[in-house]
């Protein structure tokens, strides 16, 4: 998923270096992408309803979890990703603007809040091993770890490829890559980095909250 997704943006910025794309580059590149994630929706909602189907029929011990760590941790992990979109959205109008410093400015906060809630998430899993929550906590918890672990590191190691793919278009933003003719590459980092963020949404509202 890491060297695919990241090889699909450079194939995207190599392509497009020397001029602005033509229409037909931009479908093409942008139907690439939402194909890909299209694929990725899959996986996604089938580790979801895995959790989904435990969650119903094992509600006290998920309750019992929500109960002994709360959710103040994970909301504010929640308010960062959705920032860092925003600052995505600002990073790409910077660049629409011909303002590369701009761009560099906003797509750094952007690879900030992601590498901020990745470290966060760590936090949160040292506080579930501390619990005794693991991929192998089947006496205890009836195998909550595994439920909870598979979509929500699954979702952090796509925060983890936006992270380099924003340092990527960091380095490319300072060398003057990207102007009003030529923003396409960031176009297509946006979609990936905001298919993040749903997602994101989706698992704290079926995980955390329901």
């Amino acid at each position: 998923m890491t060297e695919m997704t990241l090889a699909q943006g450079a194939h995207v910025e190599a392509a497009h270096d020397a001029h602005a794309p033509s229409r037909e580059q931009i479908y093409n590149s942008k139907l690439a992408m939402w194909l890909y994630l299209a694929s990725e929706v899959i996986i996604f909602t089938v580790l979801i309803a895995a959790y989904a189907v435990f969650r119903f029929n094992n509600p006290e011990i998920v309750k019992g979890i929500h109960e002994e760590l709360g959710i103040a941790l994970v909301t504010f992990n929640t308010f960062l990703l959705l920032a860092s979109s925003w600052a995505m959205v600002m990073g790409l109008r910077e660049a629409q603007k011909d303002n590369p410093q701009g761009l560099v400015r906003w797509i750094s906060l952007t690879a900030l809040m992601g590498t901020a809630f990745v470290a966060l998430q760590v936090v949160e899993y040292n506080e579930l091993a501390r619990l005794g929550i693991t991929l192998q906590d089947f006496e205890a918890f009836g195998g909550f770890g595994m439920r909870f672990y598979a979509p929500t590191a699954f979702h952090g190691a796509h925060v983890i490829v936006g992270i380099l793919w924003a340092l990527r278009v960091i380095n490319r933003g300072w060398r003057g890559i990207y102007n009003s003719r030529n923003y396409l590459a960031v176009e297509i980092f946006g979609l990936y980095w905001h298919f993040v963020d749903v997602v994101w949404i989706f698992l704290f509202t079926i995980i955390y909250l329901i």
